[in-house]
């Protein structure tokens, strides 16, 4: 772990003034539909004394073959194991502000690899140790000139490949091999078909053979969608069209959670099409507002949903984009 930055000590004030939250007398919410219904896990994450421990968050989730949870806040990168205990953190200069994270197996462990928007990087560490391995800064040898480079989303393709959306500010999605080097970027920002206006998610769509790019087009005009191209940068497809604004995405077999920065997180099936939609925020002043305390936090109604990822057993772990740093549990009911 590194030095303790300004994030950790404001995180770490913030902190002192949440109230409790009294998990005990909070009673699950049943949501879903069809073959996704789930339970909201009360409390899961918070501290004994019902308070939330990363600090405001801003970024992503994934979850390793051991079932624990990885989320990032902005102080750093948080594990917790399936019943919502800390195991471990990652703070300090070289962990914050991680937009989208995803892990990998590899063989010699699993990885993390993260984009980091305010940092101008995509990076990659280990897992258990947080020791990095690689940076991807902006790549010089593409011969672009940008006046900015603020990656949203990373993923990474069954060789090793790996791709960084600069979601935030050209829309160009760059190309890598295993090994950092630059290969390729395509794509532009705009609001015609093969652009993209934010393309702020990511992630393989391991649905198709062979896989394919899933990228979150948040603010296309006039509504946001999901877009499928090659691993080559080719245009396949609009997956879907119509959503709000989409953040990211997460693929398990033949379903895909698609969290929308208005509050909720939608599921596809292997068509694409709607199976339902989870903890949709039915007051539009707080649906996608990044200002709600824990106070005001409503068990089973989402605010600003950021990231997502599912485990083993289909139960799916949500982040709002949040001041007070919330991540949720959803139980499948099988």
């Amino acid at each position: 772990m590194q030095k303790t930055s300004i994030y950790v000590a404001l995180a770490l004030a913030f902190s002192c003034v949440l109230p409790a939250f009294a998990a005990d007398k909070v009673a699950p919410v049943r949501m879903g539909a069809g073959p996704m219904i789930f339970d909201t896990v009360p409390g899961w994450g918070l501290s004994e004394e019902g308070k939330s421990v990363i600090g405001p968050t801003h970024g992503g989730v994934c979850v390793d073959k051991a079932g624990n949870v990885y989320t990032s806040a902005d102080i750093g990168l948080f594990v917790f194991s399936p019943d919502g205990k800390v195991l471990r953190r990652f703070v300090g200069d070289e962990y914050t502000r991680m937009h989208d994270i995803e892990i990998r197996q590899e063989a010699d462990g699993e990885f993390i690899y993260a984009a980091r928007n305010a940092a101008a990087e995509g990076i990659k560490f280990n897992a258990e140790t947080g020791a990095i391995v690689l940076k991807l800064p902006f790549p010089k040898e593409s011969k672009l000139e940008l006046k900015q480079f603020s990656p949203t989303a990373i993923t990474v393709a069954a060789n090793g490949d790996i791709y960084l959306s600069d979601g935030y500010a050209s829309n160009h999605i760059f190309k890598f091999d295993k090994a950092g080097k630059y290969v390729m970027h395509f794509g532009t920002k705009g609001n015609e078909l093969k652009q993209f206006n934010t393309a702020h998610g990511m992630t393989l769509d391991t649905r198709y053979e062979p896989n394919r790019l899933l990228v979150c087009d948040r603010n296309h005009t006039p509504k946001g969608r999901l877009l499928h191209y090659s691993l080559e940068g080719e245009y396949i497809d609009e997956v879907i069209t119509g959503l709000g604004m989409p953040t990211s995405a997460a693929v398990q077999g033949d379903y895909v959670s698609v969290p929308d920065l208005k509050g909720g997180v939608v599921i596809l099936g292997k068509d694409n099409k709607i199976v339902t939609t989870l903890g949709a925020n039915p007051d539009p002043a707080k649906g996608g507002a990044y200002n709600i305390p824990q106070a005001q936090w409503i068990e089973g109604v989402f605010s600003g949903t950021h990231g997502s990822n599912w485990d083993k057993d289909g139960n799916l772990y949500v982040q709002d984009w949040n001041v007070s740093g919330r991540i949720m549990k959803l139980a499948r009911v099988k």
